[in-house]
């Protein structure tokens, strides 16, 4: 009697199903976190400087100049203390602000005429001279520095904010011109011509409707001016010593032949830059909109 062995075949067991693939990330996505990453890492090397000089403000002398430097200290205002005694601030500060609005005031009340007839009423010659305007910012101004000065001592303008505010004026003008002819030319000539037809003369024309049109253009560049004018240092140490003197020379006057006092120059700095970045804080948005003036037709 013969026995036939009965077995069952095992079944195959379930395939797994195949895990999910990753989707790839949106290029405009990765191209724009890397751009926030750049802007991030650009803004935080431009901003390192000026808060170690802060930092720097209110350490000692000792502190600042230690190796390596520390990052946890007891502060002290004391710098800030001796830095009015030994000058006064407010008096540096205020020709700043005066030497700064004036000289932007006259730059502009110049170059909005200048700009308007280059932009709608251009000659031969026009760029030419718009070239030769820009190619005097490339002059040194060292190279001119001997005329200037006594050709001011013998007008009686050494140290005196009228001196300065002359100075600044020609040495903004050109920038001045340059970025009110830009903007200028983005307004349609239809809503000039429009206004001729009605009667409009040209002085009407320029006040009642190009410059309101291009009041952001016009804001951004007095905001400029006014930043180049409070960081200008070269003419203000040249041609003021006391009377007129600008917040450059009153940070000029924390070094002496026995070498820096960092703690007390950090001091003064601060002091003298806190106006304007506090300024340009709450002037950027006027300030980008304006410089994108006309980019989006």
């Amino acid at each position: 009697m013969s026995t036939t062995a009965s077995y069952t075949v095992p079944s195959e067991a379930p395939a797994k199903a195949a895990p999910p693939a990753k989707k790839a990330m949106h290029p405009a996505t990765k191209s724009k976190i890397i751009m926030t990453v750049i802007g991030w890492t650009v803004s935080l090397l431009v901003f390192f400087p000026i808060f170690w000089m802060i930092l720097t403000s209110f350490k000692t002398e000792v502190e600042a100049v230690q190796t390596p430097p520390s990052l946890f200290f007891h502060p002290t205002v004391e710098n800030y203390a001796i830095v009015q005694e030994r000058a006064d601030y407010f008096r540096f500060a205020m020709n700043s602000v005066v030497v700064s609005l004036v000289s932007t005031i006259a730059a502009l009340i110049l170059a909005v005429p200048a700009s308007y007839a280059m932009a709608f009423f251009p000659k031969p010659r026009t760029k030419d001279l718009m070239l030769w305007m820009l190619s005097t910012k490339m002059l040194p101004p060292v190279g001119v520095l001997v005329p200037m000065y006594l050709l001011w001592r013998d007008l009686n303008l050494l140290d005196t904010r009228t001196g300065l505010i002359i100075i600044y004026t020609l040495v903004n003008l050109p920038i001045v011109v340059w970025m009110l002819y830009t903007f200028f030319k983005e307004v349609p000539k239809d809503i000039l011509e429009a206004g001729r037809m009605d009667g409009a003369s040209p002085k009407q024309e320029l006040w009642h409707l190009l410059m309101p049109l291009s009041l952001p253009g016009i804001a951004s560049t007095a905001l400029l001016a006014i930043i180049l004018t409070w960081n200008e240092a070269f003419w203000s140490l040249n041609l003021a010593t006391s009377q007129a003197a600008p917040l450059p020379t009153f940070i000029a006057s924390f070094s002496s032949p026995e070498g820096l006092f960092w703690s007390k120059l950090s001091a003064a700095s601060t002091m003298a830059v806190a106006p304007i970045l506090i300024f340009g804080w709450m002037s950027q948005r006027q300030l980008v909109r304006g410089l994108t003036f006309g980019a989006v037709k």
